[in-house]
């Protein structure tokens, strides 16, 4: 088991005495803002217990910004993965005191977004969601905007016109590299496929627009058939691959445009496929990581989270201070590409 950091350990790392850490921790006496800090980022780099106590401390004077975070499944490791990230970012923040509250949706149904969001919306001076495109959720965010709460849209984009602005990928350029990947990488044309979590979200939509524009443009030859719902769930993409395979044995490839491609991963080791059928699914995570590692995948798609959200508590910072002229209508970051080999 790894030892606890202790104040002594605190201490040799930010180069400092005892007794002036125990003066930042308690406030007793006045400590110099550099000297605050320094323990403050050893305090991080440790991963010290008492580290919110230390914030708290530290950045006491500097004006206080609440900012919601409202995700999709909490059960997949991508979500878990962004709201830590989310956390980091917000405690990496020094010129503010950035307090972030992460929530997640269960369902992805209209109701249950919008009343998420009502309760986000009374503790939060902003908020940043991923949500499909709804005309309830639009209606809701309208609302909050007159109240002077602006909203952004996160990895896919809803409520155009009224949300503050987007950040995510460009994710037609990411259906396009995903369709290129298949297309190189496959021996002779065929037949390929793909699944969308709902046509409800707009990045998902924009993925397989971008897939079978690449199709249409490069590569004729090949066969796109008909998109596959999966709603984002392991269990669905799983049979449905299956029963794809089953009707189209010739199959050479497909892509999972969304969330579920544990699903498709395990259709693909259970009918023995691994290295046979190009798959290629979005984010690096440890079910995706294992499948590259074993070949069962192709390609992974990635978004770089800590950058996501390095730049969503800065837009939201700056819309609450400076208005929503200071949001860009769309923030494009640049995404990762994973094989097996550089994993």
């Amino acid at each position: 088991m790894t030892k606890r950091p202790t104040i002594a350990d605190l201490a040799r790392a930010s180069g400092v005495s005892v007794a002036t850490v125990d003066r930042v921790l308690n406030g007793r006496h006045p400590v110099r803002e550099e000297t605050a800090r320094r323990v403050y980022d050893a305090a991080k780099a440790l991963g010290y217990h008492a580290v919110g106590l230390l914030r708290q401390r530290v950045f006491e004077d500097l004006p206080q910004y609440r900012l919601g975070f409202l995700l999709q499944k909490p059960e997949q490791s991508f979500y878990k993965a962004m709201a830590k990230e989310i956390e980091n970012a917000a405690l990496s923040v020094t010129r503010v005191r950035a307090n972030a509250q992460v929530d997640f949706v269960a369902s992805s149904t209209p109701g249950a977004i919008v009343e998420k969001l009502k309760v986000m919306a009374a503790r939060n001076q902003a908020i940043a969601l991923v949500s499909p495109d709804y005309p309830a959720v639009t209606a809701a965010i309208e609302e909050l905007k007159e109240r002077g709460i602006p909203v952004l849209a996160l990895l896919s984009d809803f409520a155009a016109g009224v949300r503050e602005g987007y950040i995510g990928l460009n994710n037609q350029k990411v259906g396009r590299t995903a369709a290129w990947m298949i297309a190189k990488a496959a021996r002779r044309p065929g037949k390929v496929a793909a699944f969308v979590g709902s046509h409800r979200f707009h990045g998902h939509e924009l993925r397989e627009i971008g897939f079978r524009s690449y199709f249409r443009e490069n590569a004729p030859d090949f066969e796109v058939l008909d998109t596959m719902v999966n709603l984002d769930t392991p269990e669905i993409t799983h049979e449905a691959t299956l029963d794809l395979l089953q009707r189209h044995p010739d199959l050479l490839g497909f892509y999972v445009c969304g969330g579920g491609m544990e699903g498709a991963i395990s259709a693909i080791r259970e009918e023995k496929l691994g290295g046979k059928l190009l798959a290629v699914v979005n984010e690096l995570t440890p079910e995706s990581r294992a499948a590259l590692a074993d070949e069962t995948v192709l390609m992974a798609v990635s978004t770089p989270v800590p950058a996501l959200a390095r730049e969503t508590i800065d837009l939201m910072v700056g819309a609450i201070d400076r208005g929503a002229s200071s949001v860009p209508g769309q923030t494009f970051l640049p995404f990762d590409i994973y094989t097996p080999e550089n994993i």
